[in-house]
């Protein structure tokens, strides 16, 4: 899916992760998202945009989104899947100004957006490998598929436009180093490295992820695409300067 709109010569983009929006938060979000949209001409929500996957949830963010005056493009997490309200969840932020990317893509100004949800299975040489149980290939399987979907929507930005500025949304890491500080046996649950491939294939300018609350701010694949984690706590953590991060390209 493809989206314009005319813009400058730059596109300052805000990035964050894991807002889990609760029921009780009427108000909670209003300057957050008047703040982005003073300061960026487009919000990146990386996952986690509710607490427990409930429509309700949704119902609350897509009201606080009404102070949100920019474009909004948006990944799901693993939170927003927890009660299996998915389609009702995308019903409600259809009617916003937020756009749900899931192998797809849209353009804003010369910069091009893709994202999706990925997945777990481990990073490098410690990557779980398709072998044994059914369980244990539809676990891998689940990481390949959004990978594959991820490289189908670069390939397919590329062939509309092949001068667009690449940058991807995710809420689980493709890179290992943006989820160091986090305890060492839940990272396969993290993210995993087949998410790399099409960043490092598809000439991607940067990704942005959440997920990881105690990870690391910034990181770099193997081919030097910087991957930043722009989960809620850790750019906190980082006492980053506004709630959100900031990017010019």
């Amino acid at each position: 899916m493809q989206q314009a709109k005319s813009g400058t010569t730059k596109t300052r983009i805000a990035a964050i992760g894991d807002i889990h929006v609760q029921e009780g938060d009427t108000g909670k979000w209003v300057d957050l998202f008047r703040e982005a949209s003073e300061k960026a001409d487009v919000l990146l929500l990386c996952g986690d945009l509710t607490d427990t996957g409930r429509e309700s949830e949704a119902e609350v963010l897509a009201e606080e989104l009404k102070a949100c005056t920019i474009p909004v493009l948006a990944v799901l997490g693993n939170h927003d899947y927890e009660h299996d309200q998915v389609k009702k969840i995308r019903k409600v932020l259809a009617q916003t100004n937020l756009q749900l990317l899931d192998g797809n893509f849209t353009v804003i100004g010369d910069v091009g957006f893709a994202g999706v949800k990925g997945y777990g299975g481990g990073f490098d040489q410690h990557m779980l490998g398709m072998f044994g149980e059914k369980l244990n290939k539809d676990f891998v399987q689940e990481a390949v598929t959004e990978a594959l979907k991820l490289d189908a929507a670069l390939s397919q930005m590329d062939n509309d436009n092949s001068n667009l500025k690449k940058i991807v949304l995710l809420h689980y890491s493709p890179i290992k180093a943006t989820v160091v500080g986090e305890p060492e046996p839940i990272m396969p649950f993290l993210g995993c490295s087949r998410l790399e491939e099409p960043l490092n294939r598809r000439g991607v300018l940067a990704a942005f992820h959440g997920h990881a609350h105690i990870g690391t701010l910034e990181g770099e694949t193997s081919t030097g695409v910087k991957v930043f984690n722009v989960s809620k706590p850790v750019l906190q953590k980082a006492n980053y300067e506004t709630p959100f991060y900031l990017m010019e390209v």
